[in-house]
């Protein structure tokens, strides 16, 4: 837990889910410096805050949980820090019912009077929000993004003048810039590229053949990275001896679904559930497996949340995992460990985890742990393909 102190007073601000382990903190000097800004100084002026305030990308809430007493609306691609901003605000003494946590999947607002945009990693899951806000806009609209001077980039700022208007950038303050755009009556609003959609070669194992549907912020969205390619090579041609029928077989941190899809259809019958914490995956996901599973031939399931939560113990026959290595720009393990720990409450005892990583990562390690076995199934000079087995 820690405090952030601003001129709207101090929040006890934490990531989520809370690890007593973690020592990273919900909040970076992107965001004072932002609230900061917002708050003024003998030299600027206070923001004008009375209006409809919207904020893209709090990562972790820490933005929408000192502005609470403004009502800011936040939009956002990622589950767990929507249910972060949620438990900070909570914290903090203000009911998250009474605020808009938006994902950017649904409608956006209808006016804005201020924006404030955490730039993504991503660009494109910026340039996607930027073109959808951008018609809610109006001449006296505040335009405030932040971030830090390795996210800001010349392509950042072009996609900042391409969809609002003219913009400029602050000094750098504590390795942090500021992004000011003034909206114009008719800047370049050209249609959204997003999603995009593409077939994969024959190259592609298991996965050849299929369309797949990218929405914008996906990773690789533009095309199969290599680390999945290697997955679709290797995917099981058996489901493991004892599955239920029908298979359940679970794509965790699915991304656009080419994974659990081509499972789809190496077993027809089988029910696959696509689960991340991103809600452009899922939509990605939803949409590859409609389009390449032909209806009656399997059951496709689509959640966005924390993981394996709300799956029932002992449910699942095989769990493909292609995990994340970084949060934002940390790089971390932990999202890792808390996908293997819940594969293994969801498998059923014979229950098979198949996992592919970078070899480096050293995931077998932790597979033995906590599984008391695991085989390498395939590997090459950079990747490689776990299997761990529930006892």
């Amino acid at each position: 837990m820690n405090r952030l102190t601003t001129s709207w007073g101090v929040s006890e601000l934490a990531r989520f889910p809370e690890d007593p382990r973690d020592t990273l903190r919900a909040w970076d000097a992107a965001d004072e410096y932002l609230l900061r800004f917002l708050a003024g100084d003998d030299d600027t002026p206070a923001t004008d805050l009375s209006g409809e305030v919207v904020v893209l990308g709090d990562r972790w809430g820490s933005l929408v949980t000192a502005l609470a007493a403004h009502r800011p609306t936040q939009i956002t691609d990622s589950y767990l820090g929507r249910e972060g901003t949620r438990a900070n605000l909570r914290r903090n003494g203000t009911d998250p019912d009474t605020l808009r946590l938006l994902s950017t999947q649904a409608p956006p607002p209808e006016r804005i009077d201020v924006l404030l945009v955490r730039v993504p990693k991503s660009l494109a899951l910026l340039e996607d929000q930027l073109h959808r806000l951008a018609p809610a806009l109006h001449p006296n609209s505040v335009v405030v993004g932040t971030g830090m001077v390795k996210e800001i980039h010349t392509s950042t700022l072009r996609l900042f003048e391409r969809f609002i208007g003219p913009t400029r950038t602050s000094l750098a303050e504590k390795k942090a810039r500021l992004i000011f755009s003034t909206p114009t009556a008719s800047p370049d609003r050209n249609g959204d590229p997003w999603p995009l959609t593409y077939t994969l070669d024959t190259d592609a194992g298991a996965g050849a053949g299929v369309t797949v549907t990218n929405h914008a912020g996906i990773f690789c969205a533009e095309r199969l990275d290599i680390g999945t390619r290697f997955f679709l090579k290797h995917l099981p041609e058996r489901l493991p001896q004892g599955s239920a029928e029908p298979a359940r077989i679970l794509d965790l941190g699915c991304g656009n679904g080419v994974v659990g899809t081509a499972a789809a259809l190496a077993h027809p019958g089988a029910e696959v559930l696509f689960a991340d914490e991103s809600y452009q995956a899922v939509a990605s996901a939803e949409a590859t497996y409609l389009a390449n599973v032909p209806e009656g031939r399997g059951k496709g399931e689509f959640a966005v949340g924390d993981g394996t939560a709300g799956i029932s113990e002992g449910s699942i026959d095989l769990v493909l995992n292609n995990p994340p290595f970084h949060s934002h720009q940390a790089t971390t393990d932990a999202t890792a460990r808390r996908m293997f720990a819940g594969a293994r409450d969801v498998l059923r005892p014979g229950g098979e985890l198949l996992v592919v990583g970078n070899r480096h990562l050293g995931y077998h390690v932790r597979l033995r742990r906590l599984f008391g076995n695991c085989e390498v199934i395939a590997s090459d000079p950079k990747f490689v393909v776990l299997r761990a087995v529930r006892r």
